[in-house]
């Protein structure tokens, strides 16, 4: 059998917040209308958001977004 290694990558809010420039309330607002990745349980009370999720989201906003002002902002 094949050793296969994984390159999964999981992300907390802060690194999510800082990644994005969106503060926590905009990001479950968002996750709630569908318009941003939903992250996955990593414990009972903790969550994540995988790489590759959050890599796609900033690139579709960079497509539909050229030209504009770039991303800043924090958690709060």
């Amino acid at each position: 059998m094949e050793n296969k290694q994984f390159d999964l990558r999981l992300y907390r809010l802060p690194d999510v917040c800082g990644f994005t420039g969106l503060r926590k309330s905009s990001i479950y607002a968002m996750i709630k209308d569908g318009s941003f990745p939903a992250p996955v349980r990593i414990g009972r009370r903790a969550v994540a958001w995988r790489q590759e999720d959050i890599g796609r989201w900033i690139d579709a906003r960079k497509s539909t977004e050229a030209g504009s002002h770039a991303l800043a902002g924090a958690c709060k």
